[in-house]
């Protein structure tokens, strides 16, 4: 087994531990898809592999939605273990600024940090967030915050600050308007924004249904 092999799957067995009952939509199933997807869309560009595995593994170690919006707890938790496995610092502190700038956050703030890597593990991340499964997961989420799925009156806010975002209460189908159907034009790498394609157009065609049988016409 190579260095890096071992590495990564310490890094696998310490994030599945950590995961443990997690939200589903947040959980290690999660963490697989957008590792994998990493892997797929670095392997067409020029990327250290280990930052963008590492930093797909590690990217949702301790999600501020689950932390009472503290953004601090991810990047430390992460820093402290790959400290404690010995990598070194300089891919500790790349791995670190993945996770601190990988979220959408609403969308407006403004990019103090990029690398390819960055590009790769956000475009993984966010090609989860699309597609049949990305619908799975905003729901999932939508019922672990108790909220409603649609609310007519309520239009969705396109135009919310930071704050705003992570404070929303607004029902589920609103989400698709403030952030997921926003992805597509916002792909780092040319892999992420071909595979976002497809998946947006399968979540435009959902909710084309989803519209149709809320007003009861099919």
């Amino acid at each position: 087994m190579t260095a890096h092999e071992q590495i990564i799957d310490t890094t696998v067995a310490y994030v599945k531990k950590e995961l443990e009952g997690a939200e589903g939509g947040h959980d290690w199933w999660h963490i697989y898809r957008v590792w994998q997807q990493a892997r797929q869309i670095a392997a067409r560009e020029t990327a250290n592999l280990l930052v963008v595995e590492l930093g797909a593994l590690l990217h949702d170690i301790a999600d501020a939605k689950f932390h009472q919006g503290d953004e601090n707890i991810g990047p430390a938790k992460a820093a402290a273990f790959l400290e404690s496995i010995q990598v070194s610092p300089a891919i500790t502190a790349h791995v670190v600024d993945i996770i601190r700038h990988i979220s959408f956050k609403g969308g407006h703030q403004e990019k103090t940090f990029y690398s390819i890597e960055l590009g790769i593990v956000q475009d993984a991340d966010r090609l989860d967030a699309m597609g049949a499964v990305g619908i799975a997961r905003t729901f999932n989420y939508g019922g672990f915050k108790h909220r409603a799925i649609y609310d007519p009156a309520i239009a969705p806010d396109l135009h919310m600050t930071k704050e705003a975002y992570k404070n929303s209460t607004a029902p589920t189908i609103n989400h698709f308007y403030e952030k997921l159907l926003l992805l597509k034009d916002r792909m780092n790498t040319a892999t992420g924004k071909a595979l976002a394609q497809e998946r947006h157009a399968f979540m435009e065609l959902f909710l084309d249904r989803f519209y149709q049988e809320w007003k009861g016409e099919l």
